[in-house]
């Protein structure tokens, strides 16, 4: 009687939680990067910036050729007067008519802009390298943030197949429990500890289902989808890279890291800014020209020529101290985007010391979980069994299946740590490792 009662409770302890859902979409690690890539505002904005830059720098040539206009123009006009009849001194009223046409072509060129074009040239290519690196800086940084949430996915999968594995373990023992208890060879007890087991594992299992589902809805938003999005395992994320050499690596994100990169272009942006400004100390040489040819119903629209061509020096000795205060705003601007490129670098060497300590104690934890989960599986194999014999209680035997699943969870835990440590200094320094 008192089996079949703890019959049932198995039953409903062993109720298999929901797998995921039949047609549920799938991406593999690089899908879910291409994908991001093209969804995500922070990418798509600082491609539009690129774009931007390209067309100052367009602008820019363009200060040192010619402008050239075409005007055309028709009139018609009609005025009206009076007078007075000589004869007759009767006030008289009239009118006359007139019609012209005309049309001219006119073109200015600056021959010397006290090197403001040069200047706002260097400027806009800085910016546009600024841009450049950036587009890669926002690129890797997306690419960076993919992969922890499609990780996060992923290892929030492996957690709960250790969860269902527990609770299968849990749900064995409970059984165990049972039967012995109805062979008169155990307690009371020992059932009721084997089911809070049970129950522990359950709601283990339904939280860390709430961590799987957000983590897959995540990772749906990132990539543009509007469901849950699974996570594709590949083998090649447990494969250990060799230990790497941490002087190469901080030499080389000093040197190409997006994030320096863009603060050293957004220095060389200031500094041209500043040459801009410099310029208006100096004067300016303006060559125009225009030719046209005009007529008018007078002389039967007869077009005659007019032409003329000046050369205009300009230079603005006094503005009332607005040169100078355009000066002085790219003075400070300048030295903000000098501290702020130290401080980059500063940190992409904190970043990088962080990262590599992270790499380097989650290889260890790899090797050490993995010894641990076998340890703790061959002590619960021998637990079970002196259970089996009456050598042992069951109180041994639920703290060694908790630890089982715990050295599980902390084995997992420190691979995907491994990964994601990897996937950072990727990111620091722009290239796969």
């Amino acid at each position: 009687m008192v089996g079949n009662r703890w019959a049932g409770v198995v039953l409903l302890a062993g109720l298999a939680v929901p797998s995921a859902l039949a047609g549920q979409q799938e991406v593999t690690l690089g899908e879910a990067i291409r994908l991001a890539e093209r969804h995500q505002p922070r990418v798509v904005q600082a491609v539009g910036v690129t774009r931007s830059s390209d067309a100052r720098i367009r602008t820019a040539k363009g200060a040192f050729l010619p402008n050239l206009n075409v005007n055309a123009n028709g009139s018609k006009s009609y005025s009206e007067n009076q007078r007075i009849d000589n004869s007759t001194g009767i006030l008289l009223e009239s009118g006359s008519l007139s019609k012209s046409v005309s049309t001219s072509v006119s073109t200015s060129v600056d021959l010397f802009s006290g090197f403001r074009r040069t200047s706002e040239l260097s400027s806009a290519r800085a910016a546009g390298s600024a841009a450049d690196a950036s587009l890669v800086d926002a690129r890797f940084q997306q690419s960076l943030q993919t992969t922890n949430q499609f990780f996060d996915a992923l290892s929030a999968r492996r957690l709960l197949a250790v969860r269902e594995l527990s609770l299968r373990r849990a749900e064995e023992q409970l059984a165990t429990s049972i039967a012995r208890l109805a062979a008169g060879a155990a307690t009371r007890s020992d059932s009721l500890r084997s089911l809070v087991g049970v129950g522990n594992a359950q709601l283990q299992l339904v939280t860390t289902q709430s961590q799987l589902a957000s983590a897959e809805a995540n990772l749906g938003r990132l990539i543009g989808a509007t469901e849950r999005v699974a996570a594709v395992d590949d083998s090649g994320f447990y494969r250990m890279l060799p230990q790497p050499d941490q002087d190469a690596l901080m030499s080389e994100a000093l040197a190409q890291a997006p994030a320096v990169e863009v603060a050293e272009a957004n220095t060389r942006a200031a500094e041209a800014s500043l040459r801009v400004s410099k310029a208006g100390y100096w004067p300016t040489l303006t060559l125009s020209g225009n030719a046209g040819l005009s007529g008018a119903d007078r002389n039967d629209y007869k077009l005659l020529a007019q032409n003329n061509v000046s050369l205009a020096f300009t230079w603005q000795l006094f503005n009332r101290f607005n040169r100078e205060q355009g000066v002085v705003q790219n003075n400070v601007a300048v030295e903000n985007a000098r501290a702020q490129e130290a401080e980059v670098r500063r940190a992409v060497i904190a970043n990088m010391t962080t990262q590599l300590a992270d790499l380097e104690a989650a290889r260890l934890r790899i090797e050490i979980t993995q010894r641990s989960v076998a340890a703790s599986n061959e002590d619960l194999r021998v637990q079970q069994e002196r259970y089996r014999l009456g050598a042992s209680t069951i109180l041994d035997v639920l703290l060694t299946q908790e630890a089982v699943t715990q050295a599980e969870v902390d084995a997992v835990n420190a691979r995907f740590d491994y990964l994601r440590a990897r996937a950072a200094i990727e990111a620091l320094i722009g290239r796969p490792l």
